[in-house]
């Protein structure tokens, strides 16, 4: 009697979870259907029955790495102090990145030739954003950062995200000491430019 396929949610998971891990040890080449299959330990026609192809597999790898970043920020807590949550978030956001670089460079560098994301499909990083949208309009109301929110939020973002990846690609220095100098340097005069009211010098 031939054997009942079983294509459930569980399955699906198991299947994103080891490409994540497969991701993880072996590096965007890494990243067969057949690789991920085996970690999951099943077939790869269960790869494509669930996620189409590799392509739909890496967009929900993509989806799943804005999920578990968005969850870590949401649980960071509001305190009196609106400029320290700030920093607290890119504290978090940095951490995330020091600990999934793979994961992180498929989010934001487009490592894949045959994923290019949507518009749709760039909406995934939207709780990312709003944590970052939601700290610098507290900074801004609390009168410890001055200017548009949005364009602090957006702006605070790039930076950190580009810090991050030059910290993965350890163009921040090769030891630890040096990395976190020079980010120490860079938000330092981030926030204390944006912490003066225009016009006041």
């Amino acid at each position: 009697m031939p054997r009942q396929k079983q294509r459930t949610p569980e399955l699906r998971d198991r299947l994103l979870h080891a490409a994540i891990d497969a991701l993880d040890a072996s590096g965007v080449a890494g990243l067969t259907t057949r690789h991920v299959a085996q970690r999951a330990a099943t077939s790869v026609p269960a790869v494509y029955e669930l996620f189409g192809d590799k392509a739909g597999l890496v967009r929900e790898i993509f989806f799943e790495g804005f999920r578990r970043l968005g969850h870590r920020l949401e649980q960071i807590p509001d305190s009196p102090d609106a400029r320290a949550d700030l920093a607290e978030a890119i504290r978090v956001f940095r951490g995330f990145v020091r600990e999934n670089p793979i994961l992180v460079e498929v989010m934001f560098s487009r490592p894949f030739a045959d994923f290019d994301p949507t518009v749709d499909d760039n909406k995934a990083g939207a709780k990312v954003s709003r944590t970052f949208d939601r700290h610098a309009r507290a900074a801004v109301d609390a009168g410890r950062l001055a200017g548009d929110p949005i364009d602090i939020a957006h702006v605070f973002f790039a930076c950190v995200e580009g810090l991050a990846a030059a910290e993965s690609a350890r163009r921040l220095g090769g030891s630890k000491q040096s990395a976190e100098r020079r980010w120490r340097l860079g938000l330092d005069a981030l926030i204390n430019g944006l912490g003066s009211r225009p016009g006041s010098d």
